[in-house]
């Protein structure tokens, strides 16, 4: 099997470089992590997790703590794609990850108490909603923990720039020539539903578009249930908007189903676009327009800050905002004179 000092011989840094490397000390450089961390994939070391926990006192274990309003768990694309992203990067760095619920051999339990009995170094905390107060107690804890799609000053973040991704989403539509942009807004008990809907009135205010107030409908927690429901409300309207920025690619695919039913045809009737970019984005007819998120850099950014705070000792507060882009696809088009 494969060693420590084999990964050492074969990229010719000292052991002491190679083992800072593999728990990602901030003093070696993403340069030399690289070619250590490729080296470790090309030969297959993997570290003895026994003998290191006896000698670094850590457990090598990471919890992740997935908390959500829709049911669907982490068969949700967004969600399920950074975690798979944060798995991959952590297990190049020799730890293992296990899911924390809030039971412990049947009885309820808290987070934190899960994450103190489990011995975990560190937690990632993928939550849609803010207001979850044991998802709280443990942010706030002593315990290192990143979280993903909140906003918090009492742990480190990472998130997508969901404000801008509004603003791109409804300049987009402006320049094809559109002024009745329609909005369907996500839970605004979560960070991405409070981030996208005031982009949405910011954009529409910078280009002083006068909308009715009608032109915002609730898609509830990002379903395709939700989605559908809001998008039949905004085509029964008198005035309908000839355009309609939904702030989830789920609830996309709902609303276009109501336009199906409808006989509205998109992009002919009536262009839309989304937010998140899911892999059936771009498979659906017509493709779909949407705001993509960097999934693979979030759970990325992830892994490099919860680390950190376990091998440094100290709790950070960083927050990392990570960019989105436009994707345009065939399900917005200029408007019809």
């Amino acid at each position: 099997m494969p060693t420590i000092y084999d990964i050492a011989k074969k990229t010719g840094f000292s052991i002491t470089t190679v083992s800072k490397a593999l728990n990602n000390y901030t003093d070696v450089s993403e340069k030399t992590k690289k070619i250590i961390l490729d080296a470790v994939e090309e030969i297959g070391y993997y570290p003895n997790s026994i003998a290191r926990s006896l000698t670094t006192k850590k457990s090598w274990t990471l919890g992740v703590i997935f908390v959500e309003d829709l049911g669907v768990g982490i068969t949700h694309p967004f969600f399920s794609a950074v975690i798979e992203s944060f798995k991959k990067h952590v297990e190049a760095l020799g730890y293992d990850i296990i899911f924390l619920s809030r039971k412990i051999g049947g009885e309820q339990k808290t987070y934190l108490d899960h994450a103190l009995h489990r011995g975990v170094d560190g937690v990632i905390v993928v939550c849609s909603n803010y207001r979850d107060t044991e998802t709280k107690r443990l942010i706030e804890s002593p315990l290192p923990s990143v979280v993903v799609d909140l906003h918090s000053d009492k742990s480190s973040v990472v998130y997508s720039d969901n404000y801008q991704g509004s603003i791109l989403a409804v300049k987009h539509l402006y320049s094809l020539g559109h002024r009745k942009i329609a909005h369907i807004k996500g839970a605004e008990q979560t960070f991405a539903g409070l981030e996208r809907l005031r982009g949405y009135h910011d954009a529409v205010t910078d280009l002083q578009l006068d909308l009715q107030k009608d032109y915002v409908a609730d898609g509830g927690f990002f379903s395709y249930e939700g989605g559908y429901a809001a998008m039949k409300e905004l085509i029964s309207l008198d005035d309908r908007p000839t355009a309609v920025y939904i702030a989830g690619d789920n609830m996309t695919l709902g609303a276009m189903n109501a336009c199906k039913e409808m006989k509205i045809s998109i992009p002919d009737d009536i262009s839309l676009i989304g937010f998140d970019d899911i892999e059936v984005a771009k498979h659906v007819t017509p493709a779909l327009t949407t705001i993509r998120q960097d999934t693979d850099l979030i759970g990325k950014k992830a892994s490099e800050l919860l680390v950190n705070q376990i091998n440094t000792g100290t709790k950070g507060d960083y927050a990392v905002k990570v960019p989105v882009e436009l994707i345009q696809r065939a399900s917005t088009q200029a408007i019809k004179a």
